[in-house]
């Protein structure tokens, strides 16, 4: 195995949210998904042999947000291998070695938080969702007023 030099995965993952944001290698800017998906069927199944578990997997797979880009980038191969591979990987008594394989196959497809930072995606954020969120948020928090008030009122200290 050699030793130093650089590959293709080494050091953190890229980071939209970093602080400095003039690295050069921050210029191929970052894809955001929709968080719905990707709408419609999913491709004709490119392998021999369809199983059962491979079609739910399918399905499944295609409907999710990172499907829009292996639709752009034609990767219905790729995508088709990581599913039969995952539906091996499912068996009992399952080889260490065809985990591994599942795993860089997550990571390469952006189906990890790891794999979606090396492409640069991110999935937006649904909006319905993001506003509870605020509204839940807001409620927990006093407001500035109650806060000034105890201050106010020489409770505070």
């Amino acid at each position: 195995m050699p030793r130093g030099g650089s590959r293709p995965v080494s050091g953190p993952a890229p980071d939209p949210n970093a602080l400095r944001r003039d690295r050069p290698s921050d210029q191929a800017g970052w894809t955001t998904l929709p968080a719905e998906g990707r709408k419609g069927d999913p491709p004709d199944w490119p392998l021999i042999d369809l199983q059962p578990r491979e079609w739910d997997l399918w399905r499944d797979l295609w409907s999710r947000p990172q499907a829009v880009m292996w639709e752009q980038l034609d990767q219905r191969y790729e995508v088709a291998m990581f599913v039969r591979k995952l539906a091996e990987a499912e068996l009992p008594k399952a080889s260490v070695e065809l985990q591994k394989v599942v795993r860089q196959y997550l990571d390469s497809l952006g189906l990890s938080v790891q794999g979606m930072l090396r492409n640069r995606w991110r999935i937006a954020m649904d909006e319905v969702a993001g506003k509870r969120e605020e509204r839940r948020s807001a409620a927990r928090r006093p407001s500035s007023r109650s806060r000034l008030k105890v201050v106010a009122d020489g409770d505070g200290g």
